[in-house]
């Protein structure tokens, strides 16, 4: 693989249309349409007719995006090996396990009127864009040029075939819990993983727990990013930003709650960080539809924004969508697994993956009725399968957003929620009469006899009895406290069945929610900015709680006593300049967890699980009886006195032996690496990688810093931010890191990195006259006769 020059000066995709004078001609396009490029590098798209203002979208997407959709495109469909060569055909097999193999008029139809109309046209303005560079190669992105090859035209079916980018619901629990099961019993597993609401489980009759440790691999590789090794292109399976970390807030406060008097409604979902951001803002304008926001840039339409009158924002809501079945397969026929007392074959679906300068490689997909054969493990006459809600029609994950981004009241929203599929989400809702409210959504499978917590055998004895009628899941209209907001916590109303329906029982620890809660209560009422300082805040709520319980003890040891005065007049608020947030954050992710499983469990217990359950940790470290057994007080004491003596020491090495000059942002750190970073020069990469930027929070801060500890890089939180001011719809304010555009000659590259570190936003702009008053390029497209 040859050498990347620089390319600052190179004529890339984000200067490749002209700002105004020479409209652009586009085969396709029904009726001339503009593109309004505002100065932070939003797109307002104004079409005749809606027809062309998806096309537009996806021309425009292709504009911006070009290599970031294709990659997403050929990873979702099992195309990589065919540009990237042989070391990507397991990936292609992978993800070709997981795509939507059914009927596709079922398919369209469950997101609504026009899916499959709106997809076409999203499609064809991609593929429009495509054949404009192909008679202008010298605007070829980049990364296309570097890796000699060109991007594929779309065909509007895999928008939707695609399942393996969306966020993933409880698998990797259920095997997680098989290994402590295995190891240490189902008692160890509590310490893991919080069940909220109150459950006990239990292991499947039937089940044996001791799994391969590589039956995931498959999976894994399904749904993983793509990765590029340095020595060539390789599959990688190590990256700093590849955590599978979930979360998001949002919330919606009343006019009553307002200074404004009318509603606002914020949200910042959290994704792992990378180059270009995962969503984009755009603004689509057409007789009957005015919405803006942001959407995933493969994907038409808004899904969190507002459309004029109905404002929108979404959370993970944990519905657990996924099992892991284990099938015995057959002795004298290993094509067959036992179901339900006979033998069962397998389906088999052979396909051939192209490969890059190689000949065809046929590869072999097995399918149970349950779904795709994951692993086999013949020692053992095992078979493992995932069966998941992804194979239904309508789950393409965020495509159903076409629908409710039209609602234009709240019984309207609640309808198209109703089908929502995937991810699972909290959707909180405002408009401009003045309701605010919240409204779950997700496809929820129904177990008549298990609770999804563990793997079952495929037998037949653990079935799917279809799925819960959507109308069923909880919502709330104008709540009584003139506010309502979700951080992926156990959110589930008083009084719902929740035994009965079992939507899940593994929820995110519960500190952020605490704390939006807390700000909201406590305020009379709340304007933008200080939703803007929410959305931003750094307190911890989890630090505050081991604060308290520090303060009363002494040590002997000097380290450890100067630990304790550090940190016992320290307020909890996680500032990069902190030097307590840097003692704390290396004290709870390198020593107090593992320090708290030692004196609790077993050591093969200790050995089969990683991190302790945050909540779990806190609350035994609050209640100390429950788990360290006798003299627990003097148990608990000792395991925070010693591990915060070694995360004392530990600091000394990090930063120096002066703790005044310690400093969280020193060794905390915001890092936006391109997909292509292991293989370009270092020139370039200072070129396409932003950062290192420092850095406040924690994984369990309101403004979510989760990191990896082994080196305190930022992998996953909000890259874009909204505050919506909703019906004087110009004063809204929005982020978007590192920048728009995924060109890097592009001065929407890299120009709104500095902004989001430092918690600023730039205005949402929606009317036609703030919008081209604020315009910094103009297209003109105009029909190809």
């Amino acid at each position: 693989m040859r050498g990347l020059v620089g390319i600052g000066a190179a004529l890339l995709v984000g200067a490749a249309l002209p700002a105004a004078a020479q409209p652009v001609k586009v085969a396709g396009l029904a009726q001339p349409a503009r593109i309004v490029v505002d100065r932070w590098g939003v797109p307002h798209i104004y079409a005749s007719s809606q027809d062309d203002v998806f096309f537009v979208q996806g021309f425009n997407a292709a504009r911006d995006r070009l290599f970031q959709i294709d990659l997403w495109r050929r990873r979702g469909l099992g195309e990589l090996a065919s540009v990237f060569g042989p070391s990507y055909v397991e990936q292609d097999r992978a993800a070709r396990l997981f795509l939507y193999r059914g009927d596709m008029a079922p398919e369209w139809a469950a997101y609504g009127k026009d899916a499959q109309r709106t997809s076409t046209r999203f499609v064809a303005g991609i593929n429009a864009y495509i054949d404009y560079i192909a008679r202008k190669p010298e605007l070829m992105p980049f990364e296309f040029r570097q890796l000699s090859y060109t991007p594929a035209k779309w065909r509007p079916e895999d928008v939707v075939r695609i399942r393996s980018h969306g966020l993933t619901r409880n698998l990797t629990q259920e095997f997680a819990r098989a290994r402590v099961v295995c190891r240490a019993g189902l008692a160890a597993d509590a310490v893991r993983a919080q069940l909220s609401p109150a459950w006990t489980t239990r292991v499947p009759e039937g089940l044996d727990p001791c799994l391969p440790e590589d039956a995931l691999d498959v999976f894994a590789l399904a749904t993983e990013n793509v990765r590029f090794d340095r020595r060539n292109l390789q599959a990688s399976r190590v990256a700093p930003n590849g955590e599978t970390l979930e979360g998001s807030n949002n919330w919606v406060v009343a006019p009553s709650r307002t200074t404004t008097g009318r509603p606002i409604l914020a949200n910042d979902p959290h994704r792992a960080y990378g180059v270009p951001s995962l969503r984009y803002i755009v603004h689509l304008s057409a007789p009957g539809l005015d919405v803006i926001g942001a959407g995933e840039p493969a994907l038409p339409g808004v899904s969190i924004g507002h459309n004029g009158k109905v404002a929108f924002g979404l959370t993970i809501f944990s519905i657990d969508q996924e099992d892991l079945y284990v099938y015995e397969i057959n002795p004298a026929n290993p094509k067959q697994y036992r179901y339900k007392g006979g033998w069962e074959n397998f389906r088999v679906v052979r396909e051939k993956v192209a490969v890059r300068g190689r000949p065809a490689k046929s590869v072999e997909l097995r399918f149970t009725r349950h779904g795709p054969v994951i692993h086999q493990d013949p020692g053992k006459r095992r078979a493992f399968a995932v069966r998941t809600a992804w194979t239904a029609p309508g789950m393409a994950p965020y495509f159903g957003s076409i629908d409710y981004m039209k609602a234009q009241d709240f019984q309207q929203f609640r309808r198209a929620m109703e089908r929502w599929g995937a991810p699972t989400e909290n959707q909180v809702y405002a408009d401009t009469a003045g309701n605010i409210g919240w409204v779950a959504g997700g496809l929820a499978p129904v177990r008549p006899n298990w609770d999804g917590l563990m793997p079952v055998p495929g037998d037949g004895r653990y079935e799917w009895q279809g799925f819960l009628d959507g109308a069923k899941l909880p919502y709330v209209l104008n709540p009584g406290q003139g506010w309502f907001a979700s951080a992926n916590e156990m959110n589930l109303p008083a009084g719902f069945p929740y035994r009965q329906h079992k939507l899940g029982f593994e929820w995110p620890d519960n500190a952020r929610a605490r704390r939006i809660a807390q700000v909201l209560s406590a305020a009379p009422k709340v304007g933008i900015e200080d939703m803007e300082r929410l959305q931003n805040d750094v307190v911890s709520l989890n630090a505050q709680r081991l604060v308290t319980l520090l303060k009363p003890l002494s040590s002997r040891d000097p380290k450890t006593q100067a630990a304790l005065r550090l940190l016992s007049s320290w307020d909890g608020e996680e500032s990069a300049s902190s030097s307590a947030a840097a003692l704390y954050e290396t004290w709870w992710s390198r020593h107090l967890g593992y320090a708290f499983k030692e004196a609790v469990l077993a050591p093969a217990a200790v050995e089969a699980m990683d991190a302790p359950h945050a909540s779990v940790l806190i609350e035994s470290l609050e209640k100390p009886a429950q788990r360290f057994g006798k003299d627990a007080v003097r148990k608990r004491d000792e395991v925070l006195l010693s591990s915060l003596g070694r995360a004392w020491a530990e600091m000394e090495g990090l930063q120096g032996p002066d703790p005044t000059r310690w400093q969280w942002g020193k060794q905390h750190f915001s890092y936006f690496a391109h997909p292509m970073t292991p293989l370009l020069d270092q020139a370039t990469r200072s070129q396409v990688n932003i950062g290192p930027l420092p850095r406040g929070g924690g994984a369990y801060t309101v403004n979510v810093s989760s990191y990896l500890p082994e080196n305190f890089w930022h992998a996953h939180g909000p890259s874009f931010r909204m505050v919506l001011d909703v019906g004087n719809w110009d004063n809204s304010r929005a982020i978007n890191t590192p920048g728009q555009s995924g060109d890097p000659a592009s001065p929407h590259y890299r120009d709104l990195a500095g902004s989001w570190a430092e918690g600023k936003y730039f205005p949402l702009l929606y009317s036609r006259q703030a919008v081209d008053k604020a315009a910094k390029q103009v297209i003109e497209l105009l029909p190809a006769r």
